[in-house]
C-alpha cells in the first residue's frame, strides 16, 4: 500500500471521493470530451474535483479501500463505455 497512483494523461478531475459502492476510493480523470480514467481502490486520493492534472501526476496513493487486497483498479472509458486500456497505453 502506498506506491504512487499516476495520472495516464492531463485533464480535470470531475470526480474524487468513495461515494460509488465497490470503488472505494476512487478518482476520475477527463481527458477531453470522449475519454475518462477511473482509478479506484486508493489509501490516499491527493487531488480535488475541478483540479487539472499533468500525465504522470501522482494523484492518489494505492490501498484496499472496498476491496480484499491492496490493488489499482485503473479503467479507460470512451463515451461512457470501457474500453481495452492497454490500446490507449504506452507499449512497455
Amino acid at each position: 500500500a502506498g506506491d504512487p497512483v499516476l495520472a495516464a494523461s492531463s485533464g480535470k478531475v470531475v470526480y474524487s471521493g468513495s461515494g460509488l459502492r465497490g470503488y472505494g476510493k476512487l478518482v476520475i480523470v477527463k481527458h477531453n470530451s470522449a475519454y475518462l480514467t477511473a482509478y479506484a481502490h486508493n489509501q490516499n486520493i491527493l487531488v480535488k474535483e475541478g483540479q487539472t492534472v499533468s500525465k504522470g501526476q501522482k494523484i492518489a496513493e494505492m490501498g484496499n479501500s472496498d476491496a480484499d487486497q491492496v490493488k489499482l483498479h485503473f479503467e479507460v472509458r470512451r463515451q461512457g463505455k470501457p474500453v481495452d486500456p492497454l490500446k490507449h497505453l504506452p507499449p512497455r
